[in-house]
């Protein structure tokens, strides 16, 4: 397997193409926007030069990913003669629908068709073609060329053959792939995003500030970072959206997103993608908010 297509050039999308590219596979980037397209491949490049400026790499090596690399706004030139598709779009149901339904019809009979959807049931993508046996997910972790985890989820009707592929690849691009079967929120955002809701809650019933809850987790619980600077990191609407999917899923009120959370997604406070969150990243860099609440 060395021709790969990544859909969606945005945080996800382009840290899977760097990966895959960075292993030297050849890797179609698709978007259907050419400005986003130039936007994955400026981060892709800065990400690179920072590994340059570490000695991890040198500028041969970084010249040579970037053309291990190529980019397409359309769809069915993109996945041509690919061996492997990862779907990184928007955490949308009814994209992702579509999307797998125009790969089963452009891609070859043997492609598999995986997606990095961090909650949606992969039997219910798989539905929308006609190789069920052949979709799968592969749920990456932010930032991608860092993080070593893969959640390999299995569908209803994945094979063992696809399954056993997908993670010697991941252990290929060197990554440690954990096999899990599907269920909303799979298993690390069924364990995160109850831990952040309750944050959130803790926050919205003034038990202590944003600050005084992130670091309770980070020096109590030895997390690297508190869950609230995690959800602004994930963006809160990413959060919401994964919630809202265990909750309809579960049909259990544990589940059942934050009022708080969903207020501040209404306005646009998304965290780190919009500026203001939890914290406030106007210039840059993380800061406290001013505001009325527990300080």
């Amino acid at each position: 397997m060395k021709k790969i297509a990544v859909i969606g050039a945005g945080t996800m999308g382009n840290g899977i193409a760097h990966t895959f590219a960075q292993n030297n596979f050849c890797v179609n980037l698709i978007d259907i926007c050419e400005e986003s397209l130039k936007k994955g491949l400026n981060t892709i490049s800065k990400n690179l030069d920072r590994m340059i400026a570490k000695e991890k790499i040198s500028l041969q090596e970084k010249n040579t990913i970037l053309s291990n690399i190529s980019t397409f706004t359309d769809l069915k030139n993109g996945v041509n003669d690919c061996e492997l598709v990862v779907e990184a779009a928007t955490e949308n149901i009814e994209l992702k629908l579509n999307i797998f339904s125009k790969l089963d019809t452009f891609c070859n009979q043997d492609t598999i068709l995986a997606s990095n959807t961090s909650s949606i049931s992969i039997t219910q993508i798989a539905k929308s073609t006609k190789r069920p046996d052949k979709v799968i997910g592969m749920h990456f972790m932010n930032p991608v060329p860092i993080m070593k985890l893969v959640e390999v989820i299995r569908g209803k009707d994945t094979s063992d053959t696809v399954t056993d592929q997908i993670m010697n690849l991941s252990k290929s691009i060197s990554k440690i792939p954990v096999e899990v079967n599907d269920a909303p929120g799979f298993v690390a955002n069924r364990i995160l995003m109850p831990m952040i809701n309750e944050a959130i809650l803790t926050l919205e019933e003034n038990i202590s500030s944003v600050d005084g809850i992130d670091t309770v987790m980070i020096l109590g619980m030895s997390h690297p970072m508190g869950p609230l600077f995690l959800a602004d990191f994930i963006g809160l609407d990413v959060c919401l959206s994964i919630l809202e999917v265990m909750y309809d899923g579960f049909n259990d009120k544990k589940y059942k997103p934050a009022s708080l959370l969903v207020k501040m997604v209404k306005n646009n406070e998304l965290g780190v993608k919009s500026g203001n969150g939890f914290y406030d990243y106007t210039d840059g860099i993380k800061n406290k908010k001013v505001s009325k609440r527990f300080l």
